[in-house]
């Protein structure tokens, strides 16, 4: 038999093993989604990821701001293969069917949008069921809609009806875990920002449904103790205009506490809101002083023209002369690759820009369709140049793999090449700013320590 249809058979025997296994497919999509979220965010922070530890079916509750990528994010963090409640609207197409299904996805459609054709409530419950009585994991978010914001809404009663009807099949000897997860952006739809998800000590679901039947009464109650489980691993606040205020203030802080990375972030928005609390309960004639002492700084950052995080990259005259220089060689060192960088990603950057202004009219939507983009345009356009490349000077395949490899890798030295540039501006900026504007800037200093010490050192 001929070599090539040999090969041929081989080929279509291995794919359409790999096409038909659930698992492997799972885990090639986990793959490209994971390399993708890893690219957009520059920082994923988890803590205690020693709670999912355990023997038996688990579900993992969530806060939802950011749509799709909450799902991904988890997934990325957990090691073991997990299933998702995702509503029905997403499942609107076969491609999309197909896709999400292939992610573990379970299409549920809520009252708010309807029915999806081809999505089934009882089905969808029926598979929740057998997830959890097979020992596996399910992530549900019951707040039930993704907004971008740092209030826990109202948690719907879904979540606790699918544990009580699992424990009520099996006798209430599932020995099924309940764990929160908090998940926590910088800046969630911003390329290159940080994610930090923190998770809870699990409760064991052991009731089931209450002695007179109603399983109404018996999802209340265990609905508000998943409350209480999410909010102690959450940032979370009463109001859009205290989660303003706070994390103005955050960002003011951030220096004096030392901030180095997102959990950082998320630690110091709790200790100010716990802070405040406290001011309100015992001096609340100070609340005025804190809101008008944010107002004043962000006013004079914005006529200054400084950024919020004005002492973190601190403009430094010692060692002037040195770092000038050093910073003009890598510059001109720099400059090539980021040119060759720039060349062979700026299509498939302007191109993701442009799509994105035409498809996406909520926020919650910009980070996870910008990752879906990015999965199939860069590639793409990556293949372009090789092929082009090569069809005029015929590479060979060392240099065809060692052309391909270096196109993404010279893409995010362009990126950091010109935050770089916009970094090393910004401390010329500052410098002039203290030589011109110093007593500008000392009044903010000011304010900036007494907002500390009203926050942190409760000194009148």
């Amino acid at each position: 038999m001929d070599r090539r249809l040999i090969g041929w058979y081989v080929l279509n025997f291995f794919l359409s093993s790999f096409f038909y296994s659930g698992k492997m497919l799972y885990r090639l999509l986990k793959l490209l989604i994971g390399i993708g979220v890893r690219l957009y965010y520059r920082q994923i922070k988890v803590k205690n990821v020693q709670f999912l530890e355990h023997s038996g079916p688990m579900i993992i509750i969530a806060n939802h701001p950011n749509t799709l990528m909450d799902a991904w994010i988890i997934g990325q963090v957990c090691s073991q293969p997990i299933h998702f409640l995702a509503k029905g609207t997403f499942f609107n197409s076969p491609i999309k069917r197909w896709f999400l299904s292939s992610l573990n996805m379970i299409p549920i459609n809520r009252q708010v949008d309807g029915n999806t054709a081809g999505v089934n409530n009882n089905l969808s419950f029926e598979a929740c069921y057998k997830v959890l009585e097979a020992g596996k994991t399910l992530v549900i978010f019951p707040e039930g809609n993704s907004i971008m914001e740092r209030q826990l809404r109202e948690l719907k009663t879904g979540t606790a009806r699918i544990a009580l009807e699992a424990q009520k099949r099996n006798s209430g000897n599932l020995n099924l875990l309940i764990v929160p997860a908090g998940i926590f952006y910088s800046q969630a739809e911003k390329f290159r920002s940080s994610v930090f998800v923190n998770f809870g000590k699990g409760e064991l679901v052991k009731e089931t449904i209450d002695e007179d039947g109603s399983i109404s009464v018996s999802s209340k109650k265990l609905t508000a103790r998943l409350r209480l489980l999410l909010e102690q691993v959450l940032v979370s606040t009463e109001s859009k205009e205290q989660e303003t205020l706070i994390e103005v203030l955050s960002t003011i802080l951030s220096p004096i506490k030392k901030v180095k990375d997102v959990e950082g972030s998320a630690e110091l928005m709790k200790e100010i809101k716990a802070k405040m609390e406290e001011i309100q309960l015992i001096q609340p004639y100070l609340l005025d002083e804190i809101q008008q002492l944010a107002s004043s700084i962000k006013w004079k950052q914005s006529q200054l023209k400084m950024k919020s995080d004005f002492t973190k990259n601190r403009f430094r005259s010692k060692g002037l002369i040195a770092k000038l220089t050093a910073s003009v060689f890598f510059v001109l060192i720099g400059l090539p690759v980021f040119v060759f960088g720039l060349i062979h990603s700026i299509l498939p950057f302007k191109l993701t820009e442009f799509l994105m202004t035409k498809l996406i009219k909520n926020i919650e939507y910009y980070a996870p369709i910008a990752v879906l983009l990015g999965l199939v345009l860069y590639p793409l356009n990556y293949i372009i140049f090789l092929q082009l490349t090569n069809y005029f000077l015929e590479l060979s395949l060392f240099f065809k793999i060692a052309y391909f490899i270096s196109m993404p890798l010279t893409g995010m030295f362009a990126y950091y090449f010109v935050r770089f540039l916009q970094s090393f501006s910004f401390q010329w900026k500052y410098f002039f700013l203290v030589v011109n504007q110093i007593e500008a800037m000392n009044q903010v200093e000011k304010q900036r320590k007494r907002l500390s010490e009203i926050l942190f050192e409760n000194r009148i």
